[in-house]
């Protein structure tokens, strides 16, 4: 059974940074492809950052060149850095696994995922 599970979301203002985690288990965490959600209230669930099955880093372009994806896999844990966070940044963020091949911009649509977190709230205040 897969478990995904998210932390580090809170309350930072405007410029500020964060650091979400996501512990894994369940599945082979090293060639798995991983990806961070946000879903903001009223709007649809976006990608925001993902790592597919080659280990290749895909982002939104709204997020590009201020967060940063990683991953340890001594840890199985998955790592988004968030720096000069802005208002609009205001979110839920959730985590998603997949043990099935997934490669490049599909890694971040949410059909590429099977196994989600419940996520973690994070709030940029102005």
């Amino acid at each position: 059974q897969v478990e995904v599970v998210e932390s580090g979301g809170g309350l930072v203002q405007a410029g500020g940074s964060l650091t979400l985690s996501c512990t894994v288990s369940g599945l082979p965490f090293a060639d798995s492809a991983m990806g961070w959600f946000r879903q903001a209230p009223g709007k649809e669930r976006e990608g925001v950052a993902a790592i597919d099955s080659d280990g290749r880093l895909s982002y939104a372009d709204s997020v590009k060149g201020r967060f940063t994806i990683s991953r340890d896999s001594a840890k199985n844990t998955l790592y988004l850095q968030m720096n000069s966070l802005q208002p609009e940044d205001t979110a839920m963020y959730y985590c998603a696994a997949s043990a099935f091949y997934c490669s490049g911009w599909y890694s971040l649509t949410q059909s590429a995922y099977a196994d989600w977190g419940q996520g973690t709230q994070v709030t940029v205040s102005s």
